[in-house]
């Protein structure tokens, strides 16, 4: 029997308690967004959704079309629920409050509404990434400052990735399940439950061009893997780099690895190009549901204490051993 998204949530609700209804109604809302973004996805060139908007995001990155669609879609679905209070994206400046008109809920949405978008145009796996927190201080205005929760304070946190199946991925901190998008019915159903991350890996996700502007323990782990059976690993390890963060993070949570966006000396003062708030704390959570782990090189990245809504932070995750020894080999040594 196939078991639907809503029947799986309600279920858990039921047993465990773990997803409250607000949490639940989130959850199905972000879902159905999903469902939508991956309809103006696959209409590709037929949507008129492909190319540049000519307008540039808080990063100062070109966005997209479909970058700014994802962004519409998220806000409209979510904010006349009443479970929301504010909403943040990668795409906006500061934070989206829900308007007056709506009831105001305990919970703040974060999300990139489309991760990966230089691969759009070339039909490559792209993805939505979401966050939830809940709101800490009482029910007055909402402000930036109440987003700034370390990653281990997230209720719900997942991703969607728009592949040659469109699956869901979820936690709400008891383990991470996937849900595939049935385009008959129009609907997500179960198809894995309990993802386990693979311990033993032989595969490197990281952008190699960048090798000359690395720091000494990421060039030293790289260069262990790319010596192979005859190097200290004693086995060959293969290089995947997708530029595409939810579709490097599934292959992971699929079949073990490692992913890296590390510091790099081109842009010394800035810790990292990943987002901790949208990108960063939502991933690594998955993965150390999954039996992984997730490091900035110095900590555990869910421990951060976030500064700024649009934090970026250094990012080393995937299989425990091999993020365990990247972190080790930063500890030995001191910044540069």
């Amino acid at each position: 029997m196939k078991v639907s998204l809503t029947r799986y949530l309600v279920e858990q609700q039921r047993a465990k308690g773990n997803i409250p209804p607000q949490l639940r109604l989130l959850i199905e809302v972000v879902a159905r967004s999903c469902k939508s973004i991956s309809r103006a996805v696959n209409q590709g060139a037929l949507g008129g959704v492909l190319g540049s908007a000519g307008s540039e995001n808080v990063q100062g990155e070109v966005q997209k079309k479909l970058d700014i669609i994802a962004n519409e879609e998220l806000i409209q679905a979510n904010e006349w629920g009443g479970h929301l209070a504010a909403m943040a994206s990668e795409e906006m400046d500061d934070i989206h409050v829900v308007p007056n008109r709506y009831p105001q809920g305990e919970y703040l949405l974060l999300f990139d509404p489309l991760d990966g978008s230089s691969n759009i145009d070339v039909n490559v796996s792209i993805g939505t990434i979401f966050s939830v927190l809940k709101k800490t201080t009482p029910a007055s205005d909402v402000t930036t400052q109440d987003f700034l929760q370390a990653g281990r304070q997230q209720v719900a946190a997942g991703y969607c990735v728009y592949g040659p199946q469109t699956t869901l991925v979820l936690t709400v901190g008891d383990g991470v399940c996937m849900f595939t998008l049935d385009k008959e019915e129009g609907a997500f159903f179960l198809t894995q439950e309990n993802v386990q991350i693979p311990t033993e890996t032989q595969e490197f996700a990281i952008n190699m061009s960048n090798m000359r502007h690395w720091d000494a323990p990421v060039k030293r782990y790289v260069n262990e893997c790319l010596a192979g059976t005859e190097g200290v690993r004693g086995k060959n390890f293969n290089m995947r780099w997708i530029a595409s963060m939810v579709a490097d993070v599934h292959r992971i949570l699929m079949r073990g690895g490692i992913f890296m966006y590390p510091w790099d000396k081109r842009e010394p003062n800035k810790p990292g190009k990943l987002r901790l708030m949208y990108e960063a704390n939502p991933m690594s959570w998955l993965v150390e549901q999954a039996g992984g782990a997730s490091s900035n090189g110095q900590q555990a990245i869910l421990d951060i204490q976030p500064k700024g809504l649009h934090e970026r932070v250094s990012v080393i995750l995937g299989s425990k051993s091999e993020v365990d020894r990247v972190t080790q080999y930063h500890l030995n040594t001191h910044h540069s």
